[in-house]
């Protein structure tokens, strides 16, 4: 199916929309700003879930006032970005993370650029640019993180507690019985509890991303000490969800009230309705076969094969200071400062942000993006 880009209206001055045909069967929607100068060093935004390009709407026109060519994509399953299925039963091997990275790369050659000087993924868009930095250094020449650490590739054969069974079990026979998220979002009915939601898809979404950012105060995460029941249940419902809870009923919960909606100066109602229309259009399953690629194990062995290899290029990694996501793989955050990136140069936590940082305190994180770009 043929989609008109991102009309103008919905976008920051000086920034465009266009579509990239033909990209590992893709024709690929992209938002970019710093276009008009030719010869402009690339930087390439990959966004998470339940997220689009449109996600870094904050971030583009200060990359290109700064003198860089911004480039972001509808990912693999999202948006106006088409040639992807569906289906729940559909092509799940298309969205394996390999396969997310030679996206990328097509997206680079066929903006005209052969590198780029920073990859920036932000939540699940952080595995796509990982694996781009620690593959292909001599295209993603710079990496940063935001909201969601990079503890390197799987062992070969190991035993890997987060994918046992047990953990699952445990959860469930909590006091409070309880479920993960991930592992819920790979489940057949997920993408109809979201989309068909008995308060919408907009309302879910404005949930959603409430639920997530510092404006819900009780977002005040620390690390955690074991991938164990016990601990994983100190986390919020959005990731260790009631057990008998689908995530629209999850969030539900936790609805802001119209005073709050309309104090929200980093999502107002014409943005989120951004969201809300390319995912009433859309649906939730593409973004949620990425899901699916991590929970089923079935291409594990993609990545067991660079086991040891590590980020050798100068990397950066931003969160929100309420965000849980930084926390939620145990040990993670760790292992990134100390073993996954050889060259890195700092973990920054923001003030006043949640998961979403680039959009809840979009100028701190442009300060310390164009900062890393500066002095690497």
């Amino acid at each position: 199916m043929s989609l008109d880009p991102l009309p103008s209206t919905a976008l920051p001055p000086g920034v465009r929309a266009r579509h990239l045909p033909g990209i590992n069967g893709l024709d690929v929607h992209v938002l970019e700003a710093g276009y008009e100068s030719p010869g402009r060093p690339c930087v390439l935004l990959l966004h998470g879930f339940p997220e689009l390009a449109y996600s870094w709407r904050k971030v583009l026109p200060a990359l290109a006032v700064a003198g860089y060519h911004a480039i972001a994509p509808d990912q693999r399953g999202y948006g106006r970005t088409t040639g992807w299925d569906a289906r729940y039963e559909g092509d799940l091997a298309s969205c394996r993370f390999l396969n997310l990275v030679r996206d990328a790369i097509g997206v680079v050659r066929a903006i005209g650029h052969e590198s780029v000087a920073a990859v920036v993924g932000h939540d699940f868009g952080v595995t796509v640019a990982a694996y781009a930095a620690l593959l292909r250094p001599d295209i993603f020449r710079r990496m940063v993180l935001m909201s969601g650490p990079f503890a390197g590739p799987p062992a070969v054969d190991a035993k890997r507690a987060p994918d046992g069974p047990d953990i699952h079990a445990a959860l469930a026979a909590l006091p409070r019985p309880r479920k993960h998220y991930q592992w819920y979002y790979s489940t057949p009915p997920a993408n109809d509890e979201m989309w068909k939601a008995p308060q919408g898809v907009h309302a879910f979404l404005r949930a959603y991303f409430h639920h997530k950012s510092a404006d819900w105060k009780a977002n005040k995460p620390h690390p955690l000490t074991g991938w164990t029941a016990d601990e994983l249940a100190k986390m919020p419902t959005y990731y260790i969800m009631d057990l008998a809870d689908d995530m629209a009923a999850t969030v539900a919960k936790e609805m802001p009230s119209p005073a709050e909606i309309a104090a929200n100066r980093w999502l107002s109602e014409s943005e989120l309705a951004v969201y809300s229309s390319e995912f009433e259009r859309t649906g939730f399953q593409g973004g949620l076969q990425w899901y699916r690629v991590q929970t089923s194990g079935r291409f594990d062995g993609d990545l067991e094969i660079f086991y040891g290899k590590t980020i050798d290029v100068p990397s950066l990694f931003i969160g929100g200071k309420s965000d849980w996501g930084v926390y939620q793989r145990p040990g993670a955050l760790q292992k990134m400062q100390e073993s996954a990136c050889t060259d890195f140069r700092g973990a920054y936590l923001v003030d006043g942000a949640g998961h979403w940082v680039q959009q809840e305190r979009a100028d701190e994180v442009n300060r310390l993006l164009l900062e890393f770009l500066r002095t690497t």
